[in-house]
């Protein structure tokens, strides 16, 4: 574990797969380390399209989420954000925002000076596939 130097993000991601696919963090564990080489999952928590929240890295590791940011982030992936075209698309479920909703607001608990924020606003992909500051104003 290389612990993380402070928190001052959290970063909602999407795993850009389609609806029709609901993988879970081993999934997405075998893809980053399997398929990046990386030493572990890249994000510390997977909400899967029935709503259940995933471990992914301990809470207080560096991630491997967000480049130039993992060291100061906590990185929640949302399985979804990818049309069949290979688009980005809000394709989340109700229980899946039920999810992000209650789970931001417990880590918000937990570190309550973090800015909670869309991938997309610190690189150049449309993940989370969302406007996370538009939801933010309705559930947090």
């Amino acid at each position: 574990m290389e612990p993380r130097n402070s928190t001052e993000l959290i970063v909602i991601h999407c795993a850009a797969t389609k609806a029709s696919m609901d993988v879970d963090a081993a999934t997405i564990k075998d893809w980053h380390v399997n398929g990046n080489g990386w030493r572990d999952i890249g994000y510390h928590k997977v909400i899967k399209r029935s709503g259940e929240v995933e471990d992914g890295r301990d809470i207080r590791d560096s991630g491997a989420h967000a480049a130039g940011f993992n060291n100061k982030s906590i990185g929640i992936c949302l399985v979804g954000g990818m049309a069949d075209d290979n688009s980005a698309e809000n394709n989340f479920t109700n229980q899946q925002w039920t999810a992000l909703t209650a789970l931001v607001k417990e880590l918000l608990e937990q570190y309550p000076d973090v800015n909670v924020i869309g991938h997309n606003e610190i690189s150049k992909k449309e993940c989370p596939s969302f406007d996370v500051q538009e939801w933010k104003k309705g559930n947090l």
